[in-house]
């Protein structure tokens, strides 16, 4: 089908309603339809190398439902209903899947980030209450398997831990020698530990429980990077199957196959892209465990892309960049288009990758809270580079401004807060947390996303920045994407971050980190320079640059502000100190759930008073180390 412009999204959505579509109403009745359609046809491939003829493991449609029910059956027989949640904490694998897809259909399934530390991972356990976490049995090179026996024990719902072993990809003499090296981990005393995979092997490959064929929440999803309490999102079935049936309308067929590199705790995997292959019957390979991280992934890149006969590449900019540092050195004839969500692309990326492999980039835009999808530049059509596109059908986004009245919608290209209403919002549910719904919506039905953005007179979505990250300089906004876009516009810069720093007389002053292009030479003065000619608002140019060997990012390739914003306070706050001859430094800034950042100090001998004269003119807060240990 062709998809070119907002007339073939209005013409998709104008055929009947969402409601009506002759689609299954769960998880379970997709996959089987796929599975009776294309029992025979690839429907997942998973390789733990990255080598272009290393060892890789095909499942069929056919034998992936078999796997889904033997899951799905496993933790029924371990005391999962419909309300019950299975965790999972893994890199990617097919077991990943199979977690993934069996837990969802057994009761409710709730991927975690395995880059967490182990006090994060229990707090999720502990909210959504799981009662059986899969998770690696200890493997050379990861600390997963403790992390997670460390997290279980702040975690006392959990009653069972099944673990899956990767040696089972290895070929000798590698999976020979991984037993004499594995690491020990000392077993948790109040859950029984199973082997994954034999414990799969003993279940039926049949459902052996009817099916709900209803509607219901059957995943958990946490938002947020790599510290902080995440918030945790619910997901329901229609809103998953309505991302599957997205990708299967625009873009996937069963002839396709798609280069994955994402990590499956994450919506853009799980939900995007895995649920359009199960609507479609298309071919999805996962390369190494941790993906884009994996060791010698982008050297191997085209090469992979070449031996699965890929059609669809999904990325991220952060991966794009990285690819394009390296040779197109295989046949990518088969590639038809890659798709970028994440973060913005910066127009000479997008340009320079067109020139080196051929294929167009469709940008796209989704959120955790929304189950993902919101908007897409038309495959078929123009592709306005930095646009988020137009809204997918059924999707109804608002662009909407506060007033004395109430929200308001803005009018074109007016900036204000991107609303969202489509089937996968879940409406005055989106988070666990009752609280955290409050203030969520506008009319009760439009999510509130925190993204600014504009609609343009053709239907097409641009974001601005996010409502949390504009930097107010003695109460003038400022937007970081103008910084951004400036610096990521200078040829050594690769990737850009801009935050406000805090300032005891406006509050915040702009501040930005850049990443350095491999290779590439500049000083921070001179970087500092070029934003003074290329940031035009006065009031946007940083006061302060910093250099560092790699930004900060989230798993899927945004620069991770708040590890900036720590780093920012932590300098700005010792430089004041120092200043004043005040002896009392920094050590830490934690991320406390109702207070925000908070600068740790060890005392050396300063008193509170002291501190206070000097960092009393700060908004944010400060506390000592010790006292936070002492409370601890």
């Amino acid at each position: 089908m062709t998809y070119a412009s907002i007339d073939d999204r209005n013409r998709i959505e104008n055929e009947m309603p969402w409601a009506e579509r002759d689609l299954p109403r769960t998880l379970y009745g997709l996959l089987s339809r796929t599975a009776a359609a294309f029992p025979d046809r690839p429907a997942v491939s998973y390789q733990l190398l990255s080598g272009p003829k290393d060892k890789a493991e095909t499942l069929s449609w056919g034998a992936l439902r078999d796997k889904v029910a033997q899951a799905a059956n496993l933790f029924r027989s371990l005391g999962i209903g419909e309300t019950d949640v299975v965790a999972y904490v893994l890199p990617n694998a097919n077991e990943t899947i199979h977690t993934l897809l069996g837990g969802a259909v057994a009761g409710i399934v709730n991927p975690i980030n395995p880059l967490l530390e182990p006090e994060q991972i229990g707090a999720i356990l502990r909210e959504t209450g799981a009662k059986v976490v899969v998770t690696l049995k200890p493997f050379p090179k990861t600390d997963l398997a403790q992390k997670v026996s460390e997290a279980c024990r702040h975690a006392p719902n959990v009653q069972t831990v099944l673990e899956v072993d990767l040696n089972r990809y290895l070929t000798p003499p590698k999976s020979w020698i991984v037993p004499l090296i594995r690491p020990k981990v000392a077993g948790q005393r109040h859950t029984d530990l199973k082997d994954f995979n034999k414990e799969l092997a003993k279940q039926p490959k049949t459902l052996q429980f009817e099916d709900s064929g209803t509607d219901r929440v059957a995943a958990y999803f946490h938002t947020g990077g790599t510290t902080g309490m995440p918030k945790v999102a619910q997901h329901t079935y229609d809103g998953m199957i309505y991302n599957g049936w997205l990708g299967h309308e625009l873009l996937f067929s069963e002839q396709d196959s798609i280069m994955c590199p994402l990590p499956l705790f994450h919506v853009f995997a799980c939900h995007v892209i895995l649920m359009a292959a199960i609507a479609s019957g298309a071919h999805v390979v996962f390369p190494t465990p941790q993906g884009y991280r994996g060791e010698g992934v982008f050297d191997n890149f085209w090469k992979l892309c070449e031996r699965w006969k890929t059609t669809f590449v999904i990325t991220v900019p952060t991966a794009i960049s990285a690819m394009m540092q390296r040779p197109v050195d295989a046949d990518i004839s088969a590639v038809k288009t890659a798709f970028s969500g994440s973060a913005p692309l910066p127009l000479e990326l997008f340009k320079r990758f067109e020139k080196a492999c051929g294929v167009t980039i469709c940008e796209g835009y989704g959120l955790t809270e929304a189950t993902c999808l919101v908007s897409v530049n038309p495959v078929d059509g123009m592709k306005k580079v930095g646009s988020i596109g137009v809204p997918f059908p059924y999707t109804d986004v608002k662009i909407v401004k506060k007033s004395g009245n109430g929200p308001e919608e803005c009018g074109i290209d007016e900036i204000g807060e991107i609303c969202v209403s489509n089937p996968g919002v879940y409406a005055g549910h989106t988070y666990t947390e009752a609280d955290k719904n409050v203030d969520l919506y506008y009319w009760d039905t439009h999510l509130r996303t925190g993204d600014l953005g504009r609609k343009d007179s053709d239907g097409y979505l641009w974001i601005t920045g996010r409502a949390k990250d504009l930097i107010i300089r003695g109460g003038h906004n400022i937007d970081p994407a103008e910084i951004e876009e400036a610096l990521q516009a200078h040829p050594a810069v690769a990737f850009a971050g801009a935050i406000g720093q805090p300032d005891a007389h406006s509050g915040e002053l702009p501040c930005a980190f850049v990443e350095l292009v491999d290779g590439a030479t500049v000083t921070e003065e001179e970087l500092l320079e070029h934003c003074r000619i290329h940031v035009h608002e006065r009031a946007a140019q940083p006061k302060h640059m910093t250099i560092l060997t790699e930004l900060p990012k989230t798993a899927v390739g945004k620069v991770f502000k708040p590890d900036l914003r720590k780093h920012a306070i932590t300098r700005v706050y010792n430089g004041a100190l120092e200043k004043a001859g005040v002896e009392a430094r920094v050590v830490s800034v934690i991320d406390d759930k109702k207070r925000g950042l908070v600068a740790q100090l060890q005392a050396n001998g300063a008193s509170e008073a002291q501190v206070s004269d000097v960092l009393g003119a700060f908004t944010r807060p400060w506390e000592w180390a010790e006292a936070a240990k002492t409370a601890a």
